[in-house]
């Protein structure tokens, strides 16, 4: 098969896929885009690139480019990836999917009406406190699973002006996806309280006044089975984390609570003292590094330095964006492309893990009652 021409579009927190697209022995040519054209003078003086344009329909007009890869801002992410999927070329789109009901039907029409591949790039899918949750999850470390729960606590305050007052469950795919994937199921409704006081000039973007929200889902699964999830954006006195958590009858795993900390699991194995009465131990576990899951030429990518001197996984010495994703999002919709398949995170996937989000800020809107979340069939 010909190689792709994939087109790099919004080149802000999208210039880190640049060098993995660039490297990858799928790419023939990669087209970088942005209308702020320092952004594009930059990347293209430090690394080199094959062809700049300055809009997105400059883009959609090459009839050459095979797959765009967008990196624009929340508001546009809907429209931009319909443009694209209208268009005839392949979509991979930064999250979240959209920011409305009807915005994630519309994506999901324009991904059927044009046969060609949607993408969600969930960067918790493949980050290595991820990765290695589901390989003990296929082991039956955990046993029944008993409770999920994710947390995503950042700063926005000064970010771009979009950002102002965003209801923070529309911005929830990096707690909520990884525990709707890891139970292999979707939220089929939510219960959501806002939380704190927000500055005046943030309530009117969006009409929110919520700096916090917190929730929790009912899942479809024949046995009852929960998942909280809490997003903060303003007036949270706490560092970055994207977490989650997921709790079995056996073993428990924590991702990391604060950024760049070891996830900790607990055992309930032993038998205690009196008869009956059981011991839950803890350690915390260093993780391997996943670059083997990739081609040689974008593998280091992951961040992997070698062992330290304790003679570690070799992940132990970690570096890479977002948990070392990053060439696995890349990687995933190239192969889905070639191999004519859907991606990992196709648009049904994207819908699920978005629409949870959605609903939760208008259940917080309505003092908490219950909102039902829409199924997206294939």
């Amino acid at each position: 098969m010909p190689k792709l021409n994939v087109a790099l579009v919004g080149l802000g927190f999208g210039s880190v896929f640049a060098p993995i697209y660039r490297r990858h022995p799928d790419v023939g040519r990669l087209v970088l885009c942005d209308a702020k054209r320092p952004r594009v003078t930059d990347l293209t003086q430090r690394i080199g690139f094959d062809q700049t344009l300055d809009s997105l329909d400059e883009v959609l007009a090459d009839a050459s480019i095979d797959a765009v890869h967008l990196n624009t801002g929340i508001p546009d992410h809907a429209r931009h990836a319909i443009s694209v999927l209208d268009a005839g070329k392949h979509c991979a789109c930064t999250v979240p999917m959209a920011t409305s009901l009807d915005d994630i039907r519309a994506v999901v029409a324009a991904r059927r009406r044009s046969g060609k591949n949607y993408m969600m790039m969930e960067t918790q899918l493949y980050s290595r406190d991820f990765l290695h949750a589901l390989e003990l999850r296929d082991e039956g470390f955990f046993g029944r699973l008993q409770f999920l729960s994710g947390a995503h606590f950042q700063d926005m305050e000064n970010w771009a002006p979009y950002w102002a007052g965003l209801p923070p469950m529309w911005y929830a795919t990096h707690a909520v996806a990884p525990c709707l994937a890891f139970a292999g199921t979707r939220a089929r409704n939510v219960r959501c309280l806002g939380s704190g006081w927000m500055r005046p000039e943030l309530r009117a973007r969006h009409g929110n006044p919520f700096p916090m929200e917190t929730a929790i889902f009912d899942l479809v699964r024949e046995d009852p089975l929960a998942m909280e999830v809490t997003r903060a954006l303003f007036h949270s006195a706490r560092g970055y984390s994207e977490s989650f958590s997921f709790y079995g009858e056996d073993a428990t795993f924590e991702a990391p609570q604060v950024h760049g900390e070891p996830p900790v699991v607990f055992r309930l194995s032993q038998l205690g003292a009196q008869a009956g009465s059981r011991v839950s131990t803890e350690e915390r576990i260093y993780l391997r590094d996943y670059a083997h899951r990739l081609p040689p030429e974008i593998a280091g990518f992951t961040g992997a330095a070698g062992p330290d001197a304790r003679g570690e996984h070799p992940s132990v010495k970690h570096g890479g964006g977002h948990g070392g994703s990053h060439p696995h999002l890349v990687h995933e919709f190239l192969r889905s492309i070639v191999e004519g398949r859907p991606p990992a995170i196709d648009e049904i996937k994207a819908a699920d893990w978005s629409a949870p989000g959605i609903c939760a800020h208008a259940s917080a809107m309505q003092g908490g009652t219950v909102v039902e979340i829409p199924a997206f069939l294939p």
